[in-house]
C-alpha cells in the first residue's frame, strides 16, 4: 500500500520488507528493459522523422546511474518529460547535462549511435561538447543544496515519463505533445504503464513533475492505475520559460521548502 497523499514526508513507512541494493536495481532496469519491447512496436510518422532511444544506445551510462543511485525505496520521484538533445539523449540521465554527469554523479559507460542519427544532432556521449541548459539548472541546483549526489538519493530518484527523444525531419526537437493525437495516445500508454510501474517499484509518496506536461501526466497515470501518490509540479528549468530565466533556482528552492522536500536534501 503507498502512503497517502497527506503523509508527512521523512516519517518512516510501515511496509512488507522492501527489495534493496542490487535486487532494486535490477528489477528497475528489467522494467524498463521490458517498455523499451513495447516503445519498439510503436511507428511513428510525419512530423517526426528520427526518434532516438537512449535506453538503448546509451544503456551503460544509464546502467551506472541506476546501479549507483537506485538501491532504496525514494519518497520523492522527480519527473521529467523526455530527453533532450544535449542532455539524457547523450549521457542515458535524466536531465543528463554531461559535465553534472561525468563530474557529480560519477557516471561512466560507452555510448553507440541510435539507428538513425540526425547530422545536426549527432550522439556524441559523455564527450559531448554542448551544454543542456535544462539539466545544468537542474543538477546545478541539487549539487549546491546536497555536500554529495549520495544524499541526495537517499530520498529521492530522477526520472523521466517518456525516454524517447523525437526530431522533425531539420532537426527540431519535438515534444510528446507535438505528435499527432493517435500516436500520442499509444506512446503516453506505455508510458504511463511504465510510470505506475516505477512509483510502485520505488514505493514513492510524491512525484514532482518537472514541468506542466509531466505534473499532469504523472496525476493522470497514477490516479488510472489506482496509485494514491501525491503529485506535485516544479517549474521547468528549460531556457524557452521566460521566468525560469530570471532566477530558477530561487524559485525551485522555495517550492521545494514549501513541498517539504529541502530537509530531506540538507538534513
Amino acid at each position: 500500500m503507498m502512503e497517502q497523499p497527506d503523509a508527512p514526508l521523512g516519517a518512516t513507512p510501515v511496509s512488507p520488507p522492501f527489495p534493496q541494493g542490487d535486487v532494486l536495481a535490477t528489477q528497475f532496469l528489467q522494467a524498463e528493459l521490458e517498455q523499451n519491447v513495447r516503445l519498439r512496436e510503436l511507428s511513428f510518422l510525419d512530423p517526426v522523422c528520427y526518434v532516438y532511444n537512449p535506453l538503448e544506445y546509451a544503456w551503460e551510462p544509464h546502467e551506472d546511474y541506476v546501479k549507483r543511485y537506485c538501491r532504496s525505496s525514494k519518497e520523492v520521484l522527480f519527473l521529467g518529460m523526455n530527453p533532450g538533445p544535449f542532455g539524457m539523449a547523450q549521457t542515458g540521465v535524466p536531465f543528463g547535462e554531461v559535465r553534472h554527469v561525468r563530474e557529480w554523479l560519477q557516471i561512466r559507460g560507452q555510448v553507440s549511435k541510435p539507428a538513425q542519427e540526425h547530422p545536426k544532432r549527432p550522439v556524441l556521449g559523455l564527450e559531448c561538447p554542448q551544454t543542456e541548459v535544462s539539466g545544468a539548472r537542474f543538477w546545478g541546483l541539487f549539487r549546491s543544496l546536497c555536500p554529495g549526489p549520495e544524499a541526495f538519493f537517499r530520498r529521492c530518484f530522477v526520472h523521466n515519463h517518456c525516454p524517447l527523444l523525437f526530431m522533425s525531419q531539420s532537426g527540431k526537437n519535438l515534444t510528446p505533445a507535438d505528435l499527432p493525437a493517435a500516436q500520442r495516445e499509444r506512446l503516453l500508454q506505455v508510458c504511463d504503464d511504465g510510470l505506475a510501474q516505477a512509483v510502485r517499484l520505488l514505493s514513492v509518496a510524491m512525484v514532482i513533475g518537472v514541468g506542466r506536461f509531466a505534473e499532469q501526466r504523472a496525476r493522470k497515470a497514477l490516479a488510472s492505475a489506482g496509485l494514491q501518490v501525491r503529485v506535485e509540479g516544479l517549474m521547468h528549468p528549460s531556457p524557452r520559460n521566460p521566468q525560469a530565466n530570471r532566477g530558477w533556482e530561487a524559485i525551485a528552492k522555495a517550492r521545494l521548502e514549501e513541498l517539504r522536500v529541502l530537509p530531506l536534501l540538507t538534513g
